[in-house]
């Protein structure tokens, strides 16, 4: 059984989107979580280590951080070809775009968010939003999907926080065309109806 510890509005929404587009039997558990207003609070109800979504549960085995997260079901569901297989040529740019999303992405967002951007520990620890956007942008310029041709988890996961804060990755093209294709997704829309309770 795969259960979803989920806050509505959050990293967690994209994992109700992916175990759609798995087509996976699966449970929501809605959990309260921090807010940056300063709402919501630590549910003991949710097995995340640090009190926040996601957290997934399969046969009582806990596993949390999104990167994690979207490897571990892609692998879980291998069939449904959201994920190359350890073998396949693709299985090298899906991680690297796992990692990247997790390890210079989301850091690069927040750290320019917060009015630290400039700083230049950060950026060479992380790079900056230009070089971001550039590689990101480069990647839609070489085709329709970040790993070529086909709609990936890659794609779910990037796009992802877009559909939360657009201007995070590159403005226009190829990016809002990439982004209307990844929306215009069925399961996308069957995720958002389950967001909230």
């Amino acid at each position: 059984m795969l259960s979803l510890y989920h806050s509505p509005m959050s990293r967690s929404s994209r994992f109700v989107w992916l175990l759609e587009e798995l087509g996976a039997d699966y449970e929501l558990r809605y959990v309260e979580v921090s807010r940056p207003d300063g709402s919501g609070g630590v549910d003991p109800a949710n097995p995340h280590p640090d009190g926040k979504v996601p957290a997934l549960v399969h046969d009582g085995v806990l596993v949390t951080e999104s990167a994690a997260i979207c490897l571990y079901l892609t692998d879980l569901f291998a069939e449904k070809g959201l994920g190359p297989a350890v073998g396949d040529p693709k299985r090298g740019p899906y991680l690297t775009w796992l990692a990247y999303y997790a390890g210079v992405i989301e850091p690069v967002v927040v750290i320019d968010a917060t009015g630290h951007g400039d700083d230049p520990g950060l950026r060479r620890s992380f790079r900056g939003m230009a070089e971001m956007h550039a590689r990101v942008g480069g990647a839609l310029e070489a085709s329709p999907y970040l790993l070529g041709e086909e709609f990936s988890a890659a794609d779910l996961i990037v796009a992802s926080l877009a559909q939360v804060v657009r201007p995070a990755l590159p403005a226009g093209q190829p990016v809002d065309g990439w982004l209307e294709r990844i929306n215009a997704r069925p399961a996308l829309a069957r995720a958002m109806a389950k967001d909230a309770p």
